[in-house]
């Protein structure tokens, strides 16, 4: 079984889950009615997913996330007192930051705690994530680690 994310790149509000072996499917579309997970218009949601699976677009903008987050990566690791604690193998960074710079990031980029208590955070790209995005996004991490 497969959950694939379509929300995670670029989709509004759709998720599928492929099944590979076709046996394991058995009360699956009794659950997605019971678990509400059943839209009116689901023709809406699958046209999305048409599109995505077009021409590679979903290798793409998935590629790109990633590229992103290796940029990112790059960047915070540069700045005195962030540490980036884990490998970088998709679209999100997971970091160590000042505790006083939590706040002060805040005010300006949400974003999740990920072990409050090691001050470690949660940053991901997406397929629309800009350079011009990590280059601002580093500046204000930059100057709220300072203190």
């Amino acid at each position: 079984m497969l959950s694939f994310g379509g929300t995670k790149n670029g989709i509004l509000g759709g998720e599928a889950v492929v099944f590979f072996q076709s046996g394991l499917s058995h009360d699956f579309l009794f659950l997605r009615k019971q678990s509400m997970q059943l839209a009116s218009k689901m023709r809406f949601i699958a046209a999305q997913f048409e599109a995505l699976l077009t021409a590679d677009l979903w290798r793409r903008s998935a590629e790109h996330a990633n590229r992103m987050a290796r940029l990112l990566e790059e960047e915070v690791s540069r700045i005195p007192g962030v540490k980036v604690v884990w490998k970088v193998e998709a679209n999100g960074v997971f970091a160590q930051i000042p505790r006083h710079s939590i706040e002060k990031i805040k005010r300006h980029y949400f974003f999740y705690m990920w072990m409050e208590e090691e001050s470690i955070v949660r940053w991901m790209c997406s397929f629309d994530t800009t350079e011009e995005d990590i280059r601002e996004f580093v500046k204000v991490v930059a100057e709220a680690a300072k203190g």
